[in-house]
């Protein structure tokens, strides 16, 4: 999983960045001071594997991850290659979801370059360069597909996605809050349409405002816009993530714990993601190795035993599926589950669950 990190210059995203990735990307008090990707990796935790890991004293434990993307800054007129803009939106193209880092603190030793603290003007100056660089995008694409239409009339539903899609980007609006079918969603992501990525609003608040997250109204306006656009918002000071980042485990939750935070921005930002992008987390145990595998919600049986390895799809016989719950209760003995008929054997049509502790039976 990709996620990419955009935001005006000087909001906190290359802080924010080394907090969560502890990869030491440069932060500086000046515009364009990141001006290549910087790229981190982090594993997602999950106590679920520890306890795996010690019930079955495995060799290995192998968890998801998230690779993080700090994209530099963009400014007004990014869309036209203002700031460098053109490098940084392609850069964004990769990215699975963005996370959109909006400052929400105030500081006279860290410029803002808009002048003030302006939450509402911050996001529509971002949207708006990826909304602008989404027309051009599609203005090539309605093009080439009107003059393929000449000589294929299957693509005149193409074309007219593509309009309903314009139309929503020429009133001001993201590719996501098109109306779209199914099929046309499916469509519509394909074109990797800057404005059609999910968002998760982070609102970058003060030390002051951290217990409380009000940060004067400011953070309840982000979160008032990314309802409106089925986005996810949460509030973190990047400035505690960063002091905290080099904690232990345990140092780390006693301290945000006085602060009155409960969860860690890293925490936040791992749920937020996969909640936005509809993604579960499946198990496999055993003496060799315990592993979390992350697949879409709805994924079925077989595509889940693709993730693991392609012959386990092709040759997949049944999923032994147990919740990873009554597998505690069970003290982690397959054995006494299957004695207690807790282990299901589930065909190509079941539909995989969070927390499901899986074993492939399959023959190629």
């Amino acid at each position: 999983m990709k996620l990419g990190i955009v935001g005006l210059p000087n909001v906190g995203k290359s802080t924010l960045f080394n907090a969560l990735t502890k990869a030491g990307a440069e932060a500086a008090n000046y515009p364009f001071s990141t001006k290549e990707a910087n790229v981190g990796v982090v594993t997602v935790p999950d106590q679920r594997l520890k306890v795996l890991h010690e019930m079955y004293n495995s060799k290995k434990t192998v968890y998801t991850s998230i690779e993080f993307y700090d994209i530099a800054g963009l400014v007004r007129g990014a869309s036209k290659g203002e700031g460098l803009g053109n490098k940084f939106l392609g850069h964004i193209r990769q990215a699975a979801a963005i996370i959109h880092v909006v400052r929400c603190f105030e500081d006279e030793n860290v410029v803002h370059v808009g002048g003030k603290i302006d939450p509402d003007a911050d996001i529509e100056t971002i949207n708006l360069e990826l909304i602008l660089s989404d027309i051009e995008t599609l203005e090539k694409r309605i093009e080439k597909t009107a003059k393929a239409l000449k000589g294929d009339k299957s693509l005149q539903w193409e074309l007219d996605t593509l309009g309903k899609v314009m139309n929503t980007l020429e009133d001001g609006m993201s590719a996501r809050a098109a109306d779209l079918s199914d099929n046309e969603a499916i469509f519509v992501k394909s074109l990797e349409l800057l404005s059609y990525k999910p968002v998760i609003y982070v609102a970058n608040i003060s030390e002051d405002d951290i217990s409380e997250s009000n940060d004067n109204g400011n953070f309840e306006k982000i979160m008032k816009f990314a309802s409106s656009e089925s986005a996810e918002a949460i509030a973190i000071c990047a400035k505690i993530e960063a002091e905290v980042s080099e904690f232990d485990d345990e140092e780390r939750y006693d301290f945000l714990k006085e602060l009155g935070v409960t969860e860690s921005g890293l925490d936040q930002l791992i749920k937020a993601s996969y909640r936005i992008l509809d993604l579960i987390s499946f198990l496999t145990a055993g003496e060799k190795e315990v592993r979390a595998w992350t697949v879409r919600r709805g994924t079925k049986a077989p595509g889940a035993a693709g993730k693991i390895h392609s012959d386990i799809e092709r040759g997949f016989i049944r999923a032994e599926t147990i919740a990873y719950d009554k597998l505690i209760d069970c003290g982690g003995n397959l054995a006494h589950a299957k004695e207690k008929g807790l282990i299901r054997a589930e065909g190509k049509e079941y539909v995989v669950k969070d927390g499901d502790v899986i074993n492939f039976l399959f023959n190629v």
